[in-house]
């Protein structure tokens, strides 16, 4: 345990983005043990898979990790298998991945359709009570006047965060959603049964309404 608490102080130290890895996504990965993980999007950096790994090793779960980009090499361990594939090749993940899945992060393509359809493709191997993660959540970093400034990343992002309220609008009582906007953000969604989730429903919302408006001027 000491092993892999030094571990973790040092990992959240790097950089906002490891912060916010410790802080949202190891307290789920806690409650977790001999259980399979997997991971769509490594990168050069490798940040989650690291992260999984060292847990991997403290508590004898399995990591799949999948990237179009061939990042085999990155890592020589028996409790890793890297699927050099596309996260929608469905057909073919599906035949190198486990049927029970206990906790998911998804930080590929960040396209609200995309999210989507990852999401809802994959949740079925997902463990009840188990956590599914969708990264780079906020568009705020990304806003013309904030550090990154970058236009393709705010709205992306932006329509991606309202994806995400859309699909629990209509799942209440199937998903639990929360968000954090640490660093670039990051959404966890907690599987509550084995229903099939319901597909997205478009919020209504009053705030263009006349009475609204209305409200506003008197204001």
């Amino acid at each position: 345990m000491n092993k892999f608490i030094n571990f973790l102080t040092k990992f959240k130290s790097r950089s906002r983005h490891h912060s916010k890895l410790t802080n949202f996504i190891v307290p789920e990965l806690l409650k977790i043990e001999r259980a399979n993980i997997l991971e769509f999007g490594v990168s050069e950096k490798c940040m989650s898979t690291e992260l999984f790994l060292n847990y991997c090793n403290f508590k004898e779960c399995k990591l799949f990790s999948i990237d179009v980009i061939d990042y085999s090499q990155k890592f020589k361990n028996k409790k890793w298998e890297f699927i050099n594939a596309r996260d929608d090749n469905f057909e073919y993940v599906s035949s190198c991945i486990p049927k029970k899945i206990d906790l998911i992060l998804l930080d590929t393509i960040h396209e609200a359709k995309h999210v989507e359809k990852i999401l809802y493709y994959y949740y079925d191997y997902l463990s009840v009570n188990s956590c599914f993660f969708i990264d780079d959540i906020s568009w705020l970093p990304y806003l013309k006047d904030a550090d990154k400034n970058r236009f393709y990343a705010e709205i992306n992002n932006h329509e991606t965060f309202i994806k995400l309220l859309e699909i629990y609008n209509n799942n209440k009582l199937n998903l639990n959603i929360e968000f954090t906007f640490e660093g670039t953000g990051i959404c966890k969604i907690t599987k509550l049964n084995k229903n099939k989730i319901n597909k997205p429903k478009a919020i209504n919302s009053r705030n263009f309404s006349l009475k609204n408006i209305l409200r506003k001027i008197v204001k």
